[in-house]
């Protein structure tokens, strides 16, 4: 007595190839969504409780290193010539305040105030046809 249509009267499966296809890419598909479901779910676990992305202290941190590079870098050449020159404080003293103009460049590089220098020369060959023309119209 089966009401299904898909067993004989001995209990033998007479199942459809097509109808066992389906089922089976049903359960990969069921298995598929319950995966992305818990990612999902621990993704949003994650970022209510910090763990999420690290990007803003990451920018923090590399800003932070272009700052101090700069004033170490002026104060080490300053001292340098300090003791090449003979000419103490007056190097370091100097040197360390273009250090810091330079820490402070260096990080508003970084955080996209200020564009990167181009490579050497500027605009040649890019956007440019061979009649002089730019690459986006007619002359």
């Amino acid at each position: 007595m089966s009401g299904d249509g898909s067993r004989d009267g001995h209990g033998n499966d007479r199942r459809d190839p097509d109808d066992v296809e389906l089922s089976a890419r049903l359960k990969r598909l069921e298995q598929r969504l319950g995966e992305a479901r818990g990612a999902d779910a621990e993704r949003k676990v994650r970022a209510e409780t910090g763990g999420g992305d690290p990007t803003g202290m990451g920018k923090a941190f590399r800003m932070s290193a272009e700052f101090m590079a700069g004033i170490i870098a002026g104060a080490g050449l300053g001292y340098v010539i300090d003791k090449v020159a003979g000419s103490s404080p007056w190097g370091l003293m100097i040197m360390t305040v273009l250090g810091f103009c330079a820490g402070i460049y260096n990080v508003m590089r970084a955080a996209g105030f200020v564009r990167s220098p181009r490579p050497p020369g500027g605009d040649a060959g890019r956007g440019q046809r061979p009649g002089g023309g730019d690459a986006t119209g007619p002359e």
